[in-house]
């Protein structure tokens, strides 16, 4: 079964960057839909970046202007890079593989990556 592999989480001050990446190990990457979620302590997991199997993207308000997701079709790698990072930002984000006519509004879909956390310090 294929498998998601994230890195690139780690510590950060507030209004610092980082970049997380996501590696499929399976075939036809190219034709999922792939995301970013993210699940705090005590919250529902929400979705922070998509970029659907044609590249276009989807960012919800509160990730919109700060992060960034992007894909590398040869490497079978999906990446998001967040930029002015703040202490709200501090959760475990997950990788998501789901298929190309997806909903994002549905959170429980797909295959998941085991989780990468992300710490911001104020």
């Amino acid at each position: 079964q294929a498998q998601l592999v994230e890195s690139g989480g780690g510590v950060v001050q507030a209004g610092g960057s980082l970049r997380l990446s996501c590696t499929y190990s399976g075939r036809t990457f190219n034709s999922y839909a792939m995301g970013w979620f993210r699940q705090a302590p005590g919250k529902e997991r929400e979705l922070v970046a998509g970029i659907n199997s044609d590249g276009t993207t989807v960012y919800p308000n509160v990730a919109r202007g700060r992060f960034s997701i992007s894909r590398d079709n040869d490497r079978n790698t999906v990446y998001l890079q967040m930029n002015n990072l703040k202490p709200e930002d501090t959760a475990v984000y997950y990788c998501n593989a789901r298929g190309a006519a997806t909903n994002w509004s549905l959170k429980n879909i797909g295959t998941w990556g085991q989780g990468t956390q992300v710490t911001v310090s104020s």
